[in-house]
């Protein structure tokens, strides 16, 4: 079976499809929609020549039942309701993108996955149950979000060394109400930290992936996204 795996971000949309070595990518941002979405994949795939039979796409924003139940923080408008299996004409597995990675970065036992990127993504899997989680909602410092300190903007507000501290500080707190056995952390600036706390790895470029050609095989199976 050949897998199409989509991985959507605040900032890019990222492509790899089964038997390929080499991920295809797009720009999206603030005012990004499904149709350019759909448009960018299509595009983007037809002229790399890659065939596929099912999709599996991580989304930036809750899930259920295979379908986005909000729109996303860092996108534009459109997303929930959207027909997605009708508009690629494939099958399709939506979960969340931080459950996506995740799913690529599991290796048993207790884990929670934070994911460093646009905004703060997380998931708990528990001995191969998947949990998706939204963490980065809830509040950290002085009435913002833990997304607000470890997100994006918290690194271009406060710089590198503060954002470290903030992290580290984010991954205790975390990993204490989850009572996870060790901590990844994912997406684009998780590689900006130097230092890593006790039982937290790095996770890599390529789980993301992994994680969604796993959807159609042996993925932990996640009681929200039956």
């Amino acid at each position: 079976m050949n897998v199409l795996a989509i991985d959507v971000g605040g900032t890019h949309v990222k492509l790899l499809a089964t038997g390929k070595r080499k991920r295809l990518e797009f720009d999206s941002g603030p005012a990004f929609t499904p149709r350019a979405l759909v448009a960018g994949v299509k595009r983007a795939t037809a002229e790399a020549g890659w065939k596929y039979e099912v999709i599996a796409m991580g989304y930036p924003g809750p899930v259920l039942h295979n379908h986005p139940i909000a729109e996303p923080h860092n996108l534009g408008q459109g997303w929930v309701g959207c027909n997605f299996q009708k508009a690629f004409g494939r099958p399709i597995k939506i979960i969340n993108d931080a459950a996506m990675q995740a799913l690529g970065a599991y290796r048993g036992g207790r884990m929670l996955f934070l994911g460093l990127g646009t905004g703060l993504g997380s998931a708990l899997i528990v001995h191969s149950v998947l949990e998706p989680m939204e963490l980065g909602h809830l509040p950290f410092k002085k009435g913002r979000t833990f997304e607000d300190y470890v997100g994006l903007k918290g690194l271009q507000h406060w710089g590198k060394r503060k954002w470290r501290k903030f992290v580290a500080q984010a991954v205790q707190q975390l990993r204490a109400a989850t009572q996870a056995d060790y901590v990844v952390l994912g997406g684009g600036n998780a590689r900006l930290m130097k230092k890593l706390p006790p039982d937290v790895r790095l996770g890599h470029n390529a789980d993301a992936f992994r994680g969604a050609f796993r959807l159609w095989r042996d993925a932990p199976r996640g009681r929200s996204e039956d």
